[in-house]
């Protein structure tokens, strides 16, 4: 528990570093040219498209023209809206993540490594292949599994519950990997994982917490389909600040447990030679 709220803190200490928010920025360039490219090439075209699938639908044609009757014409095109942000969003996320995962938390690893573990062996136990493998693999879990979830999301208790855990989850799998893949050996990090593995669990699920908040930008109503450009943008840049905080959390916490279990190893091995 020490280990974790100790981490935690320095986490949260290099996250005002200027190198890790320089870094931060990368994502949110890449992403920005992506979201502004497909809102102008495809949102009106994907925002009529939604509508006339949902007024093809004769409950929700229904649901509409109750509220046209109440002079409430406007919701129809801001429902169309809302279903297509409701799609872009996480998938913009999850592509943030693997930006994340590809350019953030190599660097932040080597800037934790080199403050505070500049003696730790590098045993180099994973590509940057298996890296990317391990984080494509997760990422198309996680997708599958908020797609599966988002009708529990109707059920209010579930709603504060799914998503987090989805997310913790993933950042679990994905930085769990990714911060030990240079330091450790393949087997270190399998035991380390195995080992460490609820600790993780925790870490991600806190972080899946944390990557929850920057959703509340979209609590202005219909102002927020107005500048969805920008505060897409600014949700993105606030995932990548609460990634960069689990990247070093995850780095703080993981090398470590590496360190402790390779300076335990040799009184291990004492002890055998002792009773043998």
């Amino acid at each position: 528990m020490q280990g974790l709220v100790d981490a935690f803190w320095r986490a949260a200490a290099y996250c005002l570093h200027p190198r890790v928010i320089a870094l931060s920025l990368l994502p949110l360039v890449i992403s920005g040219v992506l979201v502004f490219g497909f809102m102008y090439f495809f949102w009106e075209g994907a925002i009529a498209g939604v509508r006339a699938t949902l007024e093809s639908w004769r409950l929700v044609e229904s649901l509409l023209q109750w509220l046209d009757a109440w002079g409430l014409q406007s919701l129809r095109s801001a429902l169309a809206a809302v279903v297509v942000l409701a799609g872009v969003v996480p998938v913009v996320l999850l592509l943030s993540l693997l930006l994340v995962a590809l350019c953030m938390t190599p660097a932040i690893v080597r800037l934790v490594a080199e403050r505070r573990f500049p003696l730790l062996e590098k045993k180099r136990g994973g590509t940057l292949l298996q890296s990317v493998a391990a984080s494509l693999g997760a990422t198309l879990v996680a997708l599958v599994l908020i797609v599966l979830s988002i009708p529990l999301w109707l059920i209010p208790p579930l709603v504060m519950v799914l998503p987090p855990l989805i997310w913790g989850w993933l950042t679990y799998r994905v930085f769990g990997y990714d911060v030990l893949a240079e330091h450790a050996s393949a087997e270190e990090r399998r035991a380390l994982l195995r080992e460490h593995r609820i600790p993780m669990l925790a870490m991600g699920v806190v972080c899946g917490y944390l990557g929850a908040a920057p959703s509340l930008i979209w609590a202005f109503g219909a102002m927020a389909i107005v500048f969805a450009p920008f505060l897409v943008l600014l949700a993105i840049w606030l995932y990548t600040l609460v990634f960069a905080f689990s990247t070093a959390w995850f780095a703080h916490y993981a090398l470590a447990a590496l360190q402790a279990r390779r300076a335990a190893e040799p009184v291990a091995e004492s002890a055998v030679l002792l009773e043998a």
